[in-house]
């Protein structure tokens, strides 16, 4: 085990340099020109166009742009957002922990309620549960997205004007954000330990409605997962083994065919998290939620090269390291995997 973590981690670096050339080299479908005004900072630089495209060497061949971009990248110069109107490495700094206190709230319920449901749902096969949790999870899993957001914003925000509908805090706490220290980059969790409680409640009400949003989207895709996984993990010939020993029947499913079943959960927990991480745009975008995903469906608008640049580098970098971390998992759930 130990020898395959390490090869793995060896392997990330050269993951993502091969998937730093194919991101590079996707911009070369753009003009000097196009690429060039992704840098200037403001309107009144637009006379430096040509002279942003000498400076960053962008009429040069792929692998002497691809050179210097790399060089910048690895000093931590990612190029200046228009969208953000901030340097691009600034803008995920700030940005990120955003998201990953949206993920942090959003993937727990999704992996119990689906783990929870999905099991229940096999173990009551064909019966009245069984049958209402199938049909509640086509139309889950049928309903876009942006509808479901909607349609929660109209009734918890316009109608009944329980929650917010937007943002991440409310305009009063705003003006007191500059005294809290923080310590994580987690707004909620920043404002618990500066004890301004009525901040951290203000922000996971905020959360309410984009994290329901993807609780519910991605949720029946577990449920429908580990259903089927568990079917056919209880009809194996270890869990028929496992009865005629005489074990009770809680043993046998939760011991033998619920932790068997839970392999292909790993695989699909591991791209919840990528999917999370690398900011749910479209619910960001409808909730105007403070992410990394707001700000890349505003600088894809933009055409904010250095920008869309940045989050396809932060995108690969989550997919590297979370599928590494999932493959170590493997080891954990099933047994029967060794890495030897």
């Amino acid at each position: 085990m130990l020898n395959f973590i390490v090869r793995r981690l060896i392997q990330v670096p050269l993951v993502m340099l091969a998937l730093s050339l194919l991101i590079v080299g996707l911009t070369q479908l753009l003009t000097p020109e196009q690429r060039a005004a992704g840098y200037i900072r403001s309107d009144q630089q637009a006379a430096r166009l040509e002279a942003i495209i000498e400076e960053r060497g962008l009429r040069d061949p792929f692998i002497v742009q691809y050179g210097k971009w790399l060089g910048s990248t690895l000093q931590g110069d990612l190029g200046f957002s228009r969208a953000s109107g901030q340097d691009v490495v600034q803008t995920i700094r700030e940005r990120l922990p955003n998201t990953v206190e949206l993920t942090l709230l959003t993937a727990l319920p999704i992996l119990l309620l689906g783990i929870w449901l999905g099991t229940l749902s096999a173990l009551n096969k064909d019966r009245l549960i069984d049958q209402i949790l199938r049909v509640l999870t086509i139309i889950g899993y049928s309903l876009p997205t942006f509808v479901l957001g909607i349609v929660l914003l109209a009734v918890f925000y316009g109608y009944l004007g329980w929650l917010p509908g937007a943002g991440q805090v409310s305009i009063l706490n705003q003006f007191a954000l500059g005294d809290l220290k923080r310590y994580t980059g987690l707004l909620s969790l920043d404002a618990v330990l500066n004890g301004r409680w009525d901040i951290a409640w203000d922000v996971l009400q905020h959360m309410i409605l984009p994290a329901a949003t993807l609780t519910v989207v991605s949720v029946t895709t577990f449920v429908k997962v580990m259903r089927n996984s568990m079917l056919e993990a209880l009809t194996s010939d270890y869990v028929r083994t496992a009865r005629a020993k005489g074990l009770a029947e809680r043993v046998v499913n939760n011991k033998h065919a619920r932790r068997n079943a839970l392999l292909s959960i790993v695989t699909l927990g591991g791209f919840l998290i990528i999917n999370l991480l690398g900011g749910s745009l479209i619910t960001e975008f409808i909730f105007g939620y403070p992410g990394v995903g707001l700000w890349m469906v505003d600088a894809g608008l933009r055409l904010d090269i250095p920008a869309v640049l940045g989050f396809a580098l932060l995108s690969a970098l989550i997919v590297v390291l979370v599928s590494t971390a999932v493959d170590i998992l493997y080891g954990v759930v099933d047994p029967r995997v060794r890495f030897d």
